[in-house]
This record gives C-alpha cells, sequence and structure tokens, in this order.
C-alpha cells in the first residue's frame, strides 16, 4: 500500500503516561497515520523499540519525553527498501526530550526530510545520537550534547542522508558531528523558537516526563 487510506489514524495524543517493560514497541505510529503528538512520557525498558514511526506516517511531535534504561531507543522509518511508502512522508519532530543513556536510535532516521531535532538533551549516548540514513534529511539545532561518543552522523549504516547541524552544545567525552547535504528548512512548515542550547540540560531535566504539566 503506497497511497494513505482516507480512515488513517489521526489526531492523537499520547500524553503523561509511564511505559515500562512492553513486549514488543513501547509506543508504534504507523499505516499513514497522521497528526499525533507524543508528549511528556516515561518509556524504558522496552523489547524494541520506544517511539518507532513508520510506513508513511507524517506530522508527528515527540516532545518533553524521558527515555532511559534502553538500547533501541526510537526509529523513524523502518527499512531501506520501503521508500514508495515513506518517501515525502515521515515528517517528524522531536523537541526537548531526554535521551538518558540510550545507546542509539536516538532517533535513526530514514527518508523523512525534514526530520526536525532541536533543544533535546543527550546524555552519555554510547554508540550515536541522531543517525540519519537512507536519503533522511536531518535538521538539528539548539541542543545540548554531553558524553555522546558520536553526536550524529549521515552515515551510520545503510544509504547515507543529509544532515544539517547548528548552535548545538558538545561537552565532556564528546566526539565531533559528521554532518553534509541539503535539508528541507522545518521554518517552511511552522513557527517555532529554539531555546538557548547552554539551558538545555536544566530545562529538560526539569521539564520531561510525566507529572510535570497539568491537564
Amino acid at each position: 500500500v503506497t497511497s494513505p487510506p482516507a480512515n488513517a489514524v489521526h489526531n492523537v495524543i499520547a500524553r503523561n503516561l509511564t511505559f515500562k517493560n512492553a513486549s514488543d514497541d513501547s509506543i508504534n505510529v504507523q499505516m499513514f497515520s497522521h497528526h499525533i503528538w507524543i508528549d511528556h512520557n516515561d518509556l524504558s525498558a522496552g523489547y524494541d523499540g520506544l517511539i518507532d514511526i513508520k510506513r508513511g506516517s507524517s506530522y508527528i511531535t515527540v516532545s518533553w519525553n524521558h527515555t532511559h534504561h534502553h538500547a533501541k531507543n526510537m526509529l523513524l522509518g523502518h527499512s531501506d527498501k520501503n521508500g514508495a511508502q515513506d518517501i515525502g512522508r515521515l515528517k517528524v519532530t522531536y523537541h526537548h526530550n531526554w535521551y538518558d543513556r540510550t545507546p542509539q536510535r536516538n532517533p535513526r532516521t530514514r527518508f523523512g526530510d525534514p526530520v526536525h531535532i532541536y533543544n533535546n538533551y543527550f546524555l552519555d549516548n554510547s554508540d550515536t545520537g541522531p543517525a540519519c540514513n537512507a536519503d533522511s534529511g536531518c535538521f538539528i539545532e539548539g541542543n545540548y550534547f554531553e558524553d555522546v561518543e558520536e553526536p550524529m552522523t549521515n552515515s551510520y549504516s545503510g544509504p547515507e542522508g543529509s544532515l544539517v547541524e547548528r548552535n548545538n552544545v558538545f561537552v565532556g567525552d564528546t566526539g565531533e558531528p559528521v554532518t553534509g547535504g541539503s535539508v528541507e528548512n522545518p521554518a517552511d512548515y511552522y513557527d517555532y523558537v529554539v531555546d538557548d542550547p547552554q539551558a538545555v540540560k536544566d530545562t529538560v531535566m526539569r521539564g520531561a516526563g510525566p507529572g510535570t504539566i497539568g491537564l
């Protein structure tokens, strides 16, 4: 199936929840789902992905989540061979998330362009931060990387993607970003304000996860 059905799941909010010990993905968004908001959750110790977005889904925001005690964190696009469904879709924003010692897929992306990654706190990710592959385009700005071996790359595994970075903070034992190519400007899709990246660590640690907002 390469065209979205009229009844594709849309306008869904998953907020202020705790996910632990899932038998598969903790959150799985797929089959052309659109306009989804995943916000202020705590996710850990799943079997596969904590937040996986795939199969033609688009216009999704992943914000203010705390992910920890898990290896395969967030996947965007499940296969290098799924371009027929995914090209022109998988447009996702990740902001103010705390990637807390999650080794990989922070996120790992395919085909989506732009994938907007801003004002997140990356802590001690032993493999890589965002890995942008298979013709995806990642626009990475205003994040705080602390002790991240490879903070970002467009050549992690399989076909390369494109990656533009600006105004990120790299501290501690953090490596050099691997960038290249061009990416659609997220400002063409929405208005947004980027927080001072020097303040992101404190802001995200205080605000990410459930229980920090009223409903």
